[in-house]
């Protein structure tokens, strides 16, 4: 136990290290499950082991220990961790533990908002669009969900590139992809090692888009070019989005991601490259990567347990 159940805790590290280069490197839609995935993996883990680091402090209280049978002499003989390693693993678990329910809690009552903000749009299309000069284009979630068009944005945009924006927007609906990005954010409010991957993930969802907006207009140009200037006009006459599509859709919308310069310039190069190739190798490293971490807990977990129960033993014959 003492090295597994200290890797969960440095994979991450890794991970944010990581993120970035494949988020560019792989398919869209791949980059987005697996970086996903791997965030949430490597959140339980990490809090898993951060737990159990805990619970060899709780164990060395003398009401605790006598309560539970066991012998303090070998707990403390075998314990991996210190009891100020282990009491600061258990803060930092409340912590991270406090973070999450407050992010889990602020992300819901977001996505309620937003779904009340789309039952209220006026219309019974999927296609709304707005008198607002400003340009902006965003979808919000609900059943269905509901895409906002603004007249400025319409303006802005030739006929082809607009068929690009409703085809990218209409790929946000159809793929769900605020529940890729509010995943990645739970975990990295669990985790705030793995900011750079749930940043990853909203840009992968737009490349996901961009991707699928490329595929069915058939002109890699064009959506490079619609996606270039929706940027321009976005950054020359800033939106002024609703309260619920600003607080669940900032990862997810055209215009609040092209406002960053790093992300466009980055989606509008790839987009005049051909599409990116599944890479089995770099997809492989990946998943070795998250499952040394969760056996890394696993392994740890054991090991507790085996603890927890040779202490039993040893009071048991004392």
């Amino acid at each position: 136990m003492h090295l597994a159940v200290y890797l969960p805790l440095l994979v991450p590290l890794l991970a944010a290290v990581v993120a970035r280069p494949l988020a560019s490197r792989l398919p869209p839609a791949a980059a987005t499950w697996l970086l996903v995935l791997s965030a949430l993996a490597l959140a339980l883990a990490s809090s898993a082991v951060l737990g159990m680091l805990a619970l060899t402090a709780l164990v060395r209280i003398p009401v605790v220990e006598s309560l539970g049978e066991m012998s303090g002499p070998v707990i403390s003989q075998h314990d991996p961790a210190s009891v100020p390693v282990a009491v600061a693993a258990g803060a930092v678990l409340a912590a991270a533990a406090t973070m999450a329910c407050r992010a889990l809690w602020r992300r819901a009552a977001a996505l309620a908002a937003a779904g009340r903000e789309a039952r209220r749009l006026p219309g019974a299309g999927q296609v709304v669009v707005t008198d607002d000069e400003a340009a902006d284009a965003y979808t919000l979630p609900g059943v269905p969900c509901r895409i906002v068009v603004t007249a400025g944005m319409l303006r802005a945009l030739s006929g082809p590139e607009r068929a690009v924006l409703l085809a990218h927007e209409r790929a946000h609906a159809s793929g769900l992809h605020y529940l890729f990005t509010t995943a990645a954010r739970l975990a990295a409010a669990a985790n705030p090692l793995l900011r750079p991957v749930a940043s990853a993930v909203g840009y992968t969802v737009e490349r996901w888009a961009d991707e699928r907006a490329a595929a069915v207009t058939g002109d890699r140009k064009v959506t490079a070019r619609a996606i270039a200037r929706a940027a321009l006009a976005a950054t020359a006459a800033p939106p002024r989005r609703p309260a619920p599509a600003a607080a669940v859709l900032g990862a997810v919308s055209i215009p609040a991601r092209m406002r960053r310069p790093g992300p466009v310039p980055r989606r509008v190069a790839a987009l005049l490259r051909p599409p990116p190739q599944p890479q089995l190798l770099l997809l492989a490293a990946v998943v070795v990567l998250v499952a040394v971490s969760g056996i890394s807990a696993l392994e740890a977990a054991r090991d507790l347990h085996a603890l927890l129960a040779s202490a039993r033993a040893a009071a048991g014959t004392s």
